[in-house]
C-alpha cells in the first residue's frame, strides 16, 4: 500500500515546493485545497493502512492460506509509520498554534 499523498504536488521536489510556498499566491483557489486537504488525504491514506492491516491480521488470525505472515508485517509497519507520521505532523501543527499564541503584540 502506498501512503504518499495523492495530490497535485505529490510529484514536486522539496526544492519546487518551497519556491511555491514564498511566491506570491495569485490564484489560491484552483491550487486544490492547499495544507488541509493533503492533511485530509493523508489521514484517509493512514485509516486505508490502518483496516488493511487490521484485515490481514485477522485473515492470518484465521489461518487463510491465501495471507502471508510476511505481508500483514509489512501492512501493519506501514500503517505504523504512517500513523507515526501524521503524529509528529499534529505534534509540530499543536507546537506552532501555541508558539504563536504566546507571541506578544
Amino acid at each position: 500500500m502506498d501512503l504518499r499523498i495523492a495530490s497535485p504536488t505529490s510529484a514536486l521536489t522539496a526544492t519546487q515546493l518551497a519556491r511555491r510556498a514564498t511566491a506570491p499566491q495569485a490564484g489560491t483557489e484552483a491550487v486544490g485545497g492547499g495544507f488541509s486537504t493533503a492533511f485530509k488525504n493523508a489521514l484517509q491514506a493512514v485509516s486505508s493502512a490502518q483496516h488493511r492491516a487490521a484485515g490481514l491480521q485477522q485473515e492470518v488470525q484465521l489461518e487463510n492460506p491465501n495471507v502471508s505472515l510476511e505481508e500483514t508485517m509489512v501492512a501493519m509497519q506501514k500503517a505504523q509509520v504512517g500513523f507515526q507520521a501524521t503524529l509528529h505532523v499534529r505534534n509540530r501543527m499543536v507546537q506552532a498554534y501555541t508558539d504563536i499564541m504566546n507571541m506578544q503584540v
